[in-house]
């Protein structure tokens, strides 16, 4: 992490970044005391860029081979969890007959996912998805529309299963 804000990156305190990739460190912001195991991949759009297309919260934990694809904003807040394997974008290609998708350009939103979920192995996140707080997603789940705090989803596409009821807090 030293490295990465002597080039821009902008994190906080006790960050673990174990092998991973990141571009365009300006665009990224980091909350203090995540771990990011190897192979996890921030990845703003190759383009100049002047506010934040990756923010993280605090306290977060993402395992290994995650991918954060972002041209528009992705926004994750505290405490989550994210098991392996795990695809977050923010943007769609477009396509047409007889074209090719490089030629076309991206359809562009954004992504908030809220503070205490479980994000399962191998889930897809995609554009415009928005989680509220203490979301389970199940493991090989593709997320393809937004849904409120509690919830659990699973599938492709992702539908509800349970909503969770909310705990009193102590």
């Amino acid at each position: 992490m030293f490295c990465y804000r002597l080039l821009g990156l902008r994190a906080g305190r006790h960050n673990r970044m174990e092998a991973g990739r990141c571009r365009r460190l300006s665009q990224i912001e980091i909350g203090d005391f995540n771990s990011f195991v190897e192979g996890c991949w921030l990845w703003p759009i190759d383009a100049d860029y002047s506010g934040t297309r990756i923010q993280i919260g605090s306290r977060n934990f993402f395992n290994r081979n995650l991918m954060i694809d972002a041209c528009g904003r992705v926004e994750i807040g505290d405490e989550n969890m994210f098991g392996p394997d795990i695809y977050i974008t923010d943007s769609n290609h477009t396509f047409g007959e007889k074209l090719s998708p490089q030629a076309l350009p991206m359809q562009v939103g954004t992504v908030r996912i809220g503070n205490y979920c479980w994000i399962g192995a191998r889930a897809v996140i995609l554009k415009d998805v928005e989680l509220g707080d203490y979301c389970v997603v199940a493991a090989g789940a593709v997320v393809t529309r937004s849904y409120p705090a509690g919830s659990v989803i699973a599938g492709v596409p992702a539908k509800l299963l349970q909503q969770l009821v909310p705990v009193a807090e102590y």
